[in-house]
């Protein structure tokens, strides 16, 4: 769980406020039975005075969300999305573990990059009404999440596993400890058209994007664990080539400069 206090108003030029750097954002572990298709459950509430312009940084991943009282997948983003959130606003969510997203989906995750889809829109209005009822029945949050996590368990039944490439494409890029560049194709045994193609459908972009944007969150990770670091020290350690380098990739994919984002994880 992390907890923030309020911030005090900021400046039209600051940056947004982080998604899970603001407010009050938990994650638990799914239900046994979707723990091979979801990677966490998750629940955000902004705080009653805090609202508007939140940035949500790019993570490789696809959501299942309540929100709203409708249920939307959010796609994968190549930069922070920038979501206008009500005061006090609460969303619940279900995340994929890695090349699950795609089975469960229907389409190529290519297709959903940077956009926000009505569930409807992907399995049909009675499929996704029949899930939609059993949150709009459940009284509380908890027993929304409760509901949305057991409508998720009958729909896992007709799912395959995950795709193993895609998860281990995923989990090497995030762990930094396999090799990259033109070199992943020869690791996963696929020739480098096999592996484009695989990141497209499983992850909406190719691999050089997705090594990219899973270092951004090797970084937001060590900068969680040590906010006070030294940013040269951060750099090196989430594998930039110095602090040049980070400043940049931070620029380009959340529109803020690695102090700013320093700040709101607390250094």
């Amino acid at each position: 769980m992390s907890r923030n206090p309020r911030a005090a108003p900021r400046d039209q030029d600051d940056p947004p406020a982080v998604a899970g750097l603001t407010g009050t954002y938990r994650e638990a572990s799914p239900s046994a039975p979707l723990r091979a298709h979801f990677l966490c459950a998750w629940s955000s509430e902004l705080a009653p005075g805090e609202g508007g312009d939140v940035a949500v940084l790019p993570d490789g991943c696809v959501d299942i969300l309540w929100a709203g009282g409708q249920l939307s997948v959010v796609g994968p983003d190549v930069v922070a999305a920038r979501p206008q959130l009500a005061p006090g606003a609460r969303v619940l969510g279900l995340r994929f573990q890695p090349g699950a997203a795609r089975g469960w989906l229907g389409v190529p995750l290519s297709e959903l990059v940077g956009s926000r889809v009505g569930l409807d829109a992907l399995w049909g209005d009675r499929r996704a009404g029949r899930l939609a009822r059993r949150l709009q029945d459940a009284a509380t949050p908890d027993a929304q999440m409760g509901a949305l996590q057991q409508g998720l368990m009958l729909e896992a039944r007709a799912q395959k596993e995950p795709s193993g490439h895609a998860a281990a494409l995923f989990r090497g890029f995030a762990a930094a400890s396999e090799p990259s560049g033109g070199r992943v194709g020869g690791w996963l045994e696929l020739s480098e058209r096999s592996l484009r193609r695989l990141s497209l459908d499983h992850f909406g972009y190719g691999p050089k994007m997705l090594e990219r944007i899973l270092r951004l969150q090797r970084f937001v990770g060590l900068l969680r664990q040590a906010p006070g670091a030294g940013l040269a020290a951060l750099a090196a350690e989430a594998r930039y080539a110095d602090q040049a380098h980070l400043s940049r990739e931070v620029q380009a994919l959340c529109g803020m400069t690695p102090s700013q984002l320093r700040v709101q994880a607390g250094g």
